[in-house]
């Protein structure tokens, strides 16, 4: 396969991955304050920010390898 095939196989999982961080940070200002009297705003709130943290390295990772010259 060609390099380009393969950035996109790499990339559009990782644009996925932005998009249910968007979609949980909507979610989570939506139902904040139900989450918030159940006590599960927290996990809530520490999910998004590990997700956001898989993305963001998977960026950089992909970034890496394309500088590289690996992908």
């Amino acid at each position: 396969m060609t390099d380009k095939v393969h950035r996109v196989i790499w990339i559009i999982p990782n644009v996925f991955c932005y998009l249910m961080v968007i979609g949980l940070i909507v979610f989570i200002t939506a139902n904040a304050e139900g989450l918030y009297s159940e006590n599960r705003l927290e996990i809530w709130v520490f999910f998004s920010m590990l997700l956001l943290a898989v993305s963001i390295f998977g960026s950089y990772r992909i970034w890496k390898w394309m500088r590289d010259g690996k992908l």
